[in-house]
């Protein structure tokens, strides 16, 4: 059985600019956008909040469902965020703790 992986969302504030990626290790990807040690655009944006995840048994499945939603469009991302975390709450205190 392979390894759990995740599709994420960050935003640098509610509305605001979005990052997805995917990782096997979530925490710890999240913790290095919040820290700054993820270079590129989540630092430069200071997108950092974790808004929305998605579990996956299979890498291969999550990086298919990442370029899915990498080619939606705005609207749909922040109504999949909206249906499942209306408030854009800091998900990472939830994982993290």
């Amino acid at each position: 059985m392979e390894k759990q992986s995740y599709v994420y969302m960050l935003s640098s504030m509610r509305y605001g600019t979005l990052y997805i990626g995917v990782t096997s290790d979530l925490i710890r990807r999240v913790w290095q956008h919040r820290e700054g040690l993820a270079g590129g655009f989540t630092k430069k944006y200071a997108v950092k909040t974790l808004v929305w995840f998605e579990t996956h048994d299979d890498i291969v499945e999550a990086i298919t469902r990442e370029k899915q939603i990498k080619k939606w469009n705005r609207a749909w991302k922040i109504a999949l965020i909206q249906q499942h975390n209306p408030m854009w709450t800091d998900l990472y205190p939830e994982i993290a703790g």
